[in-house]
């Protein structure tokens, strides 16, 4: 029996300390820190990062863009779940 592959899909959250700006399914989530340029797809290492006056770009489920612009921003990665922490 073939097995059905699941379909894969990251969870994000971006909040500043007021508010959660944004949450939804996403299939990438892509920056620029200290080292350089970065994509976080499903299955990602756990990961986590300081992102400063770059922009966060966030690719929804379906084909759309979403971009956010920080000061600065932490986005923490574990087990498909995406959080940005905006501002703290």
């Amino acid at each position: 029996m073939t097995e059905i592959p699941k379909e894969e899909f990251l969870s994000v959250r971006v909040s500043n300390p007021d508010a959660v700006l944004w949450l939804g399914e996403a299939d990438s989530v892509s920056s620029r820190n200290l080292q350089g340029d970065f994509d976080i797809l499903p299955q990602h290492a756990n990961f986590i990062t300081i992102i400063q006056n770059n922009p966060i770009i966030i690719q929804i489920r379906g084909g759309e863009k979403k971009e956010f612009h920080f000061d600065s921003a932490i986005i923490y990665t574990y087990k498909d779940s995406v959080q940005i922490f905006a501002n703290i």
